[in-house]
């Protein structure tokens, strides 16, 4: 996976190896390919300090399954979040890979870079890079509808013109069609102020903007609203 890919960021990297190499992408920090059998069938047991939003927003309820070499991740009835899936690591620049499959036009996944710290927007939110058969979407949250600021103002209805307008510059998406069930190569690489997403070892686009510049990104969140199945994690760091 990821092989044969130029991206257009700052310093021209070339990533022209298999990620086993990791030229390019900077230090591997972590992998995860799954292999490995949960104790019970009861809760959610993903392992290797994954952790799960199901006791908060499932009421408990089984959403992360490990079956077959990779981890299936689907949003209980009872639940009334997507299902968050989600796993620490440290950089200001660098990449997250993984493998996916989905199994219904309705699916998608949404890689939130995060930084529980960060005390200007809710729940740490940084900014997503969304992935579903149709399209990729990359949203600055920081800058945009998770600051604090200016949540306050959506909710109480009081945002400026201004701000309205400034909200539109804060996402962008990009047409791209993938074949329901059957798993797909997801990289998205972070540069500065700009994130880059890649699919299938092709540049689908990128996006700049203030928010995804912060300097410490301590978390990722995959956010399931339906089901997918995830394979092969690997996180790079650059700096």
């Amino acid at each position: 996976m990821f092989k044969n890919l130029t991206l257009g960021f700052i310093g021209a990297i070339t990533l022209t190896t298999a990620c086993t190499s990791n030229k390019g992408y900077g230090e591997l920090i972590f992998e995860d390919r799954f292999e490995r059998v949960e104790s019970q069938e009861k809760l959610d047991e993903p392992g290797n300090q994954w952790t799960t939003s199901s006791n908060k927003t499932a009421y408990g309820e089984k959403q992360v399954d490990l079956r077959d070499g990779y981890m299936h991740i689907y949003t209980h009835k009872k639940a009334w979040h997507a299902t968050s899936v989600r796993h620490s690591f440290e950089f200001k620049d660098g990449s997250i890979g993984l493998k996916v499959k989905f199994y219904d036009e309705k699916d998608s996944i949404r890689l939130n870079f995060t930084d529980m710290g960060e005390k200007s927007v809710h729940a740490g939110h940084l900014f997503t890079v969304e992935v579903n058969p149709s399209q990729v979407k990359m949203t600055d949250l920081k800058t945009g509808i998770m600051n604090k600021k200016i949540a306050k103002a959506r909710k109480a209805k009081k945002l400026t013109k201004e701000q309205q307008e400034m909200l539109k510059t804060k996402s962008t998406s990009f047409k791209n069609t993938l074949e329901v069930g059957k798993w797909h190569d997801v990289l998205a690489t972070v540069k500065g102020d700009e994130v880059f997403c890649s699919v299938n070892d092709q540049l689908i686009g990128s996006f700049k903007s203030p928010g995804i510049a912060h300097d410490n990104k301590t978390l990722i969140r995959l956010l399931v609203p339906n089901k997918v199945s995830v394979d092969d994690v690997k996180i790079w760091r650059l700096n």
